[in-house]
């Protein structure tokens, strides 16, 4: 291993890029995009220690972890890889660019720079190899990718350094103590689990799942401790609490099961082997409410494989957004490859999944994670056997499949994809067009149709400025223009038994009596989007014509003459 090798141009054979473009990719595509991350990466650090080897530092220098971490590679080249590439690896060097350029914040630029030897001393661990580290520690902590995080017992508060040494597998580390003199901790990082108490090291916490036939079982680390686990910015170790991990187990183990369908692999579905880290996302309780769907996930390009998720309250919650997630890592290692699209990053469309007007880069990302989403909810609906499972997987592939494919559209009329990106979109429309074709349960399909109605309008009342356009790059927005709660995507997934509001009686397909309860409301409000964008849909499926589509197509026109932008 070494950053200033020359590396080969990297060429996707077709057939790969086929399978992406579709939405899909089987494990030769994910494990092709994986080694190009990996070249990335390599590239990037070269970059990186270019910027650092001149950096004051009380610790070892940058060159010293580094050939430290290369000489662990050729003794023991699988796990030193799984460091080079595991998620937080990525998010680190992509922070440390952007602090060296200064478009980031965090600790002591030397004491950031210093995570190196921490990954260096991952290496050496694993590798048996004996090196000695001045190192920086945090209140007496010192994370160890892929592995853990040691804490010393009454150490000084703050920034501080200190000295780690490995021998034969063995980790000592030694630094200021809270008053006088200095602490030691030494441990067996790659045997020893939790000491008695919790206190001194904490091993990394993973996830597993064997199949059903007795598989070799997946793991993916539940990353807790690294302090480059979030997308960008220095996070202190959380360390989860056991029932919350073991619920994170329980779910995982479920949603493992729910994605292991038989068949060719293609958008929606996922081997759980894909996932190199899941990082919780915020704190939760044992049980959260009973929402059937994750409310927050996010992703980062510099972070493959890697998901931030808030623990959902079911299985099939997480498995969607596995899914969802993992379509954003290969379409990022995708634009790492391919110039897809010439992006001014203008926020001006709109995006079927979003409150707010969206840039084409955001809008694709969107449409292929959507892509993915649908072929979710196809399989469902295909293994489903119960009314109400094959409803609800029903309007979910139904809604999604339409959604991304007007975003397609979007994409494919913009001017502005790249031969590569014509190529990549289009493969998704072909995808989505297949889809279109296929049976819905009836009531499904209606209830997805009217909520992709009600979202399109709703958000034009709420973000455009009445007025003539050509094109949706053309549109202009309001400047009062705020977030608002999107309560109808999953309000509509179930017919109502005794519907009572009006979004209820549009959901059992009753808009007579939905247009009357938003006419109540627009009598005191007559310009309140939320009941507006009802009426003017239950009005369309009463009256539909000419004069529907027109007021589909632009609703803002209804409204009051709008400040001028």
């Amino acid at each position: 291993m070494t950053s200033e090798q020359h590396l080969a141009p990297f060429r996707m054979p077709d057939r790969l890029f086929a399978e992406l473009a579709a939405g899909g990719g089987s494990a030769a595509a994910v494990a092709f995009l994986e080694r190009a991350e990996r070249a990335r990466r390599l590239l990037l650090l070269r970059t990186l220690l270019g910027h650092l080897d001149a950096l004051p530092t009380p610790l070892t220098p940058v060159a010293e972890a580094w050939r430290v971490f290369k000489e662990a590679a050729e003794k023991s080249p699988e796990p030193v890889e799984r460091l080079l590439l595991a998620p937080p690896t990525g998010g680190w060097i992509s922070h440390m660019l952007r602090r060296v350029h200064g478009t980031a914040t965090g600790p002591p630029l030397w004491a950031e720079a210093g995570h190196l030897s921490a990954l260096a001393l991952s290496a050496s661990l694993h590798a048996g190899t004996e090196t000695v580290f001045d190192v920086a520690l945090t209140d007496g902590r010192l994370p160890l990718p892929g592995l853990g995080m040691v804490q010393l017992p009454y150490p000084r508060e703050g920034l501080a350094v200190g000295r780690a040494a490995t021998a034969g597998g063995e980790l000592t580390v030694e630094g200021p103590g809270r008053t006088n003199g200095s602490v030691r901790v030494i441990c067996r990082p790659l045997r020893q689990r939790a000491d008695a108490d919790g206190d001194t090291w904490l091993p990394l916490r993973t996830l597993t799942h064997t199949g059903p036939g007795g598989e070799a079982a997946v793991t993916v680390v539940l990353e807790d401790l690294d302090p480059y686990r979030d997308l960008d910015d220095h996070l202190p170790p959380t360390r989860l609490d056991e029932d919350e991990a073991q619920e994170w187990q329980r779910l995982f183990g479920e949603a493992a099961r729910i994605l292991a369908r038989p068949g060719r692999p293609g958008p929606g579905r996922v081997d759980p082997a894909m996932i190199r880290a899941i990082v919780p996302f915020g704190r939760t309780g044992v049980s959260p409410p009973p929402l059937p769907f994750v409310q927050v996930s996010a992703s980062s390009g510099d972070s493959f494989g890697g998901m931030l998720i808030v623990r959902p309250a079911s299985a099939l919650a997480l498995a969607e957004t596995l899914v969802h997630e993992l379509q954003h890592s290969k379409l990022a290692a995708l634009l790492h490859l391919f110039p897809l699209l010439e992006d001014d990053r203008a926020e001006r469309y709109y995006a079927p999944w979003r409150t707010d007007p969206r840039h084409l880069t955001g809008l694709l990302h969107g449409a292929y994670a959507f892509t993915g989403v649908a072929g979710f909810w196809r399989d469902r609906l295909a293994g489903a056997r119960e009314a109400e499972a094959v409803e609800r997987a029903g309007y979910f592939f139904a809604l999604r499949r339409l959604q991304s494919r007007l975003a397609v559209r979007t994409l494919l009329t913009s001017g502005r994809l790249t031969v590569q990106g014509r190529a990549l979109v289009s493969g998704l429309a072909g995808t989505l067009d297949g889809w279109l074709r296929e049976e819905v349960p009836p009531a499904a399909l209606s209830r997805a149709r009217t909520a992709a109605a009600l979202h399109r309008t709703e958000w034009r009342l709420r973000n455009v400025v009445p007025a003539p356009v050509a094109a949706p790059s053309d549109l202009r927005f309001r400047p009062d223009r705020t977030s608002w709660p999107d309560l109808r995507t999953h309000g509509l997934a179930t017919r109502p038994a005794a519907p009572r509001t009006a979004d209820e009686h549009l959901a059992a397909g009753d808009a007579a009596a939905a247009l009357v309860r938003y006419a109540d409301v627009l009598a005191d409000a007559p310009a309140e989007p939320h009941a507006l964008a009802g009426w003017i849909v239950a009005r369309t499926i009463l009256e539909p014509g000419r004069a529907a589509r027109r007021m589909l197509a632009r609703p803002e026109e209804l409204l009051e003459p709008s400040p001028r932008v």
